[in-house]
């Protein structure tokens, strides 16, 4: 499904080039749960950009389903992260003013699923991930764990092939984290969805993934 190869990103500040990857190949297929562990600095988050099309390469190849996204424009990156990826944010990146239904409900929006339908479907993804009852919520009247749950079930919103989760239980304490990783798990066992997992946390990594992809000064490690 997705295949990484000679992948490298250099920032530029000022006349500074500041290295983030460096020469990063892998591949993954349909269906694996694969974690992406490292130190900060490693170069997780800035993969998993890639992967999703929020950031673009200064070489190398993102091939997914055999589509380059380094020959992409930006319309069609753009469509890419609307229906082939779903990523979950350790700060969740939800809308402040809006309730869970109606987060769900924009992304259905910009998914083009028709406005009478948008509801219903919101709802059905938020009962998925365990919140029937905190339908009508605002971010800031639910937990941390409930507000992770509306991201998950906003990432799903556009039937993706592929979750990217960076850092998801980041913010959060042991025994929610353990909720939202099972969550995540379930996704991948009973659906068949192919799940990134970027982590810092190796004893995470080992008891949820198929196999791991260390990270160490943006290269892959042996």
């Amino acid at each position: 499904m997705l295949k990484i190869s000679n992948l490298t990103k250099t920032y530029i500040k000022g006349r500074i080039e500041i290295p983030a990857l460096k020469d990063v190949s892998f591949e993954v297929n349909e269906g694996e749960y694969i974690s992406i562990i490292g130190k900060s600095g490693s170069g997780k988050s800035t993969l998993l950009n890639l992967i999703g099309g929020l950031d673009s390469a200064s070489s190398g190849h993102i091939f997914f389903k055999d589509k380059d996204l380094s020959s992409m424009k930006r319309s069609e990156l753009a469509l890419h992260r609307r229906f082939n990826v779903g990523m979950i944010f350790q700060s969740f990146n939800l809308i402040p003013s809006k309730t869970a239904t109606e987060n769900i409900m924009l992304a259905l929006a910009f998914g083009g699923v028709p406005r009478n339908k948008r509801k219903p479907k919101a709802q059905e993804l938020l009962e998925q991930v365990g919140l029937k009852s905190r339908m009508t919520h605002k971010p800031s009247e639910l937990s941390g764990g409930e507000t992770q749950r509306v991201a998950i079930a906003r990432a799903l919103a556009n039937n993706p092939s592929v979750l990217l989760a960076d850092e998801p239980t980041g913010n959060l304490d042991s025994a929610t984290s353990g909720e939202i990783m099972d969550l995540i798990t379930k996704l991948n066992k009973d659906k068949g969805l192919t799940v990134l997992l970027v982590t810092h946390d190796m004893e995470t990594a080992e008891a949820v993934s198929d196999r791991n992809i260390r990270l160490v000064d943006g290269k892959v490690a042996e």
